[in-house]
């Protein structure tokens, strides 16, 4: 797996644990949901994401998504 994939990988898990969050605790968690949207649309952008740049460190080799 690429660090591309893993990113999306973590993402969409993440989206998916707020959404149960919200929906067996408390809407805040929705707030949660919105933070990592955000995240992913100024990565799209900037290129900058904390988690790429964790998952590097922790050896995963780089790629392109959908290659």
């Amino acid at each position: 797996m690429s660090v591309d994939r893993a990113v999306m990988a973590f993402a969409g898990i993440m989206i998916l644990l707020s959404l149960a969050l919200s929906q067996l605790h408390h809407p805040y968690w929705l707030y949660f949901t919105a933070f990592v949207g955000v995240n992913m649309f100024q990565a799209a952008f900037t290129g900058f994401c904390p988690v790429a740049m964790l998952f590097k460190k922790l050896g995963i080799r780089t790629g392109v998504a959908f290659q």
